[in-house]
């Protein structure tokens, strides 16, 4: 391939494309817009069905299409504003036609807000969901992590401690990118290192959308984790080889040995369904980036200025909407100024 690309460059006026350099031109052509060109990076990067799936329906304009139809919704309630503002005079223009728009308006916010509301779930299938593996030193947090990765992530001693920095691997659960974080034991320790490491697994915890909370099968004291009422935690207990019959089966929510497998098969359930708990029902046509997110909040202010501004003037009004639509087509990076006149002399045949 090295050798087909080099007889190539020699050729005159050929040389190679530079990164994205068809993307960028597909898009200044009008071929794609910013939300495709965005789909098309997040396949080429999609390492789970649930992100090829997200990006699939970003790539081929099914997210534009939403995008688009409430830019078309705010071109018309600007419309009907502009038109009893400038062409009133005329006998096919109805008086009063702005008022028509508000309510359309009120509803078109509520349909933002449902979907802004799904941002966090487009960024946990494009981004992963985050599993803190949290516990006391040597309730077997490094063996359980090395025992879901297939291979040995973190370094495993008899000796508390060892783990001192936070070690991470990502795998496939359910067609969706799940990111584990092994952290150092949470215990009071004057070792400065320890301490470090210590803070950064509290720092983790408070990232993260599922705790693991490992406790050994033969612990008995009494230990937790703080969680905020958006995350999920599951109590695991591990070393169950450890048990014998005599024992009484220990209260938590997992029972595992990672010497042996037993229960990984219903940890990795467990997940799952935590995962899916997370995101719940939902379209694909949903926003996945922090940049469409902030465009969408500047929109919905805007709308809100405009519906709720009985005492400005139509004309301030109507300078909110326009405001919207165009946070709307930053989105798409399409912003068409022409199209208000379009839509104001089809609906009303003016001038003709």
């Amino acid at each position: 391939m090295r050798a087909i690309l080099e007889e190539l460059s020699g050729f005159p006026d050929c040389r190679l494309a530079e990164a994205g350099e068809f993307s960028r031109r597909a898009f200044e052509h009008g071929k794609l817009d910013l939300v495709e060109i965005e789909g098309l990076s997040d396949l080429l990067a999609a390492d789970t069905e649930m992100q090829r799936r997200l990006a699939i329906e970003q790539s081929s304009g099914h997210l534009s299409a939403v995008y688009e139809g409430w830019r078309e919704k705010l071109v018309f309630a600007r419309a009907m504003i502009e038109a009893e503002l400038d062409f009133s005079d005329e006998g096919d223009i109805p008086g009063s036609v702005s008022e028509r728009v508000w309510g359309d308006m009120s509803m078109l916010l509520e349909e933002l807000e449902r979907v802004l509301a799904g941002l966090r779930t487009g960024e946990i299938i494009r981004d992963g969901y985050k599993v803190v593996i949290a516990g006391r030193p040597n309730a077997g947090k490094s063996s359980l992590m090395n025992r879901l990765a297939g291979r040995d992530v973190a370094i495993v001693t008899e000796y508390a401690g060892t783990t001192r920095d936070v070690l991470h691997c990502e795998l496939d659960i359910g067609g969706f990118a799940v990111h584990f974080y092994d952290t150092a034991g949470l215990r009071d320790t004057d070792e400065p290192v320890e301490r470090l490491g210590i803070s950064r697994a509290l720092e983790k915890l408070e990232e993260a959308d599922l705790v693991l909370l490992l406790l050994d099968v033969l612990d008995r004291e009494e230990f937790s984790v703080s969680v905020s009422d958006s995350q999920a935690l599951l109590v695991v207990r591990t070393k169950a080889d450890l048990l014998t019959d005599s024992d009484p089966k220990p209260e938590c929510d997992v029972l595992l040995s990672s010497e042996t497998g037993t229960g990984f098969d219903v940890l990795r359930q467990r997940i799952q369904h935590a995962v899916e708990e997370k995101v719940g029902a939902f379209s694909l046509a949903i926003p996945s980036r922090l940049r469409h997110g902030q465009r969408l909040r500047e929109a919905m202010d805007e709308i809100r200025y405009a519906i709720s501004g009985q005492d400005l003037g139509l004309e301030i009004r109507a300078e909110h909407l326009r405001r919207a639509s165009d946070c709307l087509g930053r989105i798409t990076g399409r912003i068409d100024v022409e199209m208000l006149l379009g839509k104001i002399f089809s609906e009303f045949c003016v001038g003709k």
